[in-house]
């Protein structure tokens, strides 16, 4: 377990840096493709100002993009009851407690490290799951915490959008008659290699995020049966979730990665199944099972 923790660490680090490589390179790109080559220098600041702003706001970004308001304890004391429990038991600071107003069941942690943590849940999770299942969803998230996957995915989350963004200037830019009329040398051939990089490089930081992540959940829900000492609870909660067909309303792409099933009702089938950030429904209950 420690050594999947440090190594999520490890993989926060490198992921970071290559995410600010991939964005420095479509804005030299795009400098070459303009003929203004300071827009490396701003890709860099961009950059920069993206992982810091991850780093401390992402949370709050997340929390603002899902439409999740605190929740107040006199009104869910079931649901305070088991984060709280949950927190002594994992040895962690009771993160801040979040509810949506959806009423397909569903749950998601963020923050950026154990203090700064939030736990955000829809009122369908709390009024479609009994009290061992919903212990277990919340078990599920707190092990996400305790692990920091929550800074991982979070951060990774808001890079995923801003590569996707830049890539959408900048072929809007060429598809509008953008750049410069005489393209030759090396400088045309960079700004080719420019465009295809923005076609392929929302792409590439999905399959990114993708890869991180499957490993991560199956951690995440043999960590928080540990919790629970009830595997079970989580693995009826994932069978209901698994089984609603309500879309979250609130849910995209982006943010899609954090919940503790897919919320998008897109991503059923073989092929979508391919390119999900969780692993199989069926596979992580099976796991469950035999503990």
């Amino acid at each position: 377990m420690y050594q999947a923790i440090s190594g999520n660490r490890t993989k926060s680090a490198l992921v970071l840096v290559l995410f600010v490589i991939i964005l420095v390179a479509l804005g030299y790109a795009f400098g070459e493709w303009t003929g203004v080559r300071e827009l490396s220098a701003v890709a860099l600041i961009f950059a920069i100002i993206s992982v810091v702003t991850s780093y401390y706001y992402s949370d709050r970004i997340v929390l603002a993009m899902s439409h999740a308001r605190p929740a107040a304890k006199e009104q869910y004391p079931q649901l305070y009851n088991a984060v709280e429990g949950l927190s002594i038991a994992a040895g962690l600071p009771v993160p801040r407690i979040y509810v949506v107003d959806d009423s397909a069941p569903n749950a998601f942690a963020t923050g950026r490290d154990p203090q700064h943590a939030a736990i955000a849940v829809t009122t369908g999770l709390l009024q479609k799951l009994g009290r061992y299942e919903l212990e277990g969803v919340i078990a599920h998230e707190m092990s996400h915490i305790g692990d920091y996957d929550i800074r991982f995915m979070t951060i990774v989350t808001v890079l995923v959008g801003t590569i996707a963004l830049i890539s959408d200037w900048m072929l809007r830019f060429s598809w509008f008659g953008g750049g410069r009329s005489r393209q030759r040398g090396g400088a045309g051939l960079i700004a080719v290699a420019g465009l295809v990089l923005a076609l392929v490089a929302p792409l590439a930081a999905l399959l990114m995020q993708m890869a991180l992540s499957r490993t991560r959940e199956y951690l995440a829900d043999a960590q928080g049966a540990m919790l629970t000492r009830y595997p079970d609870g989580l693995a009826d909660a994932l069978e209901k979730l698994a089984a609603d067909t309500e879309p979250l309303e609130v849910a995209n792409k982006a943010t899609a990665c954090l919940y503790i099933v897919n919320p998008l009702t897109e991503h059923k089938g073989m092929i979508n199944n391919l390119f999900d950030t969780h692993p199989p429904i069926e596979e992580r209950v099976r796991r469950l099972r035999a503990m």
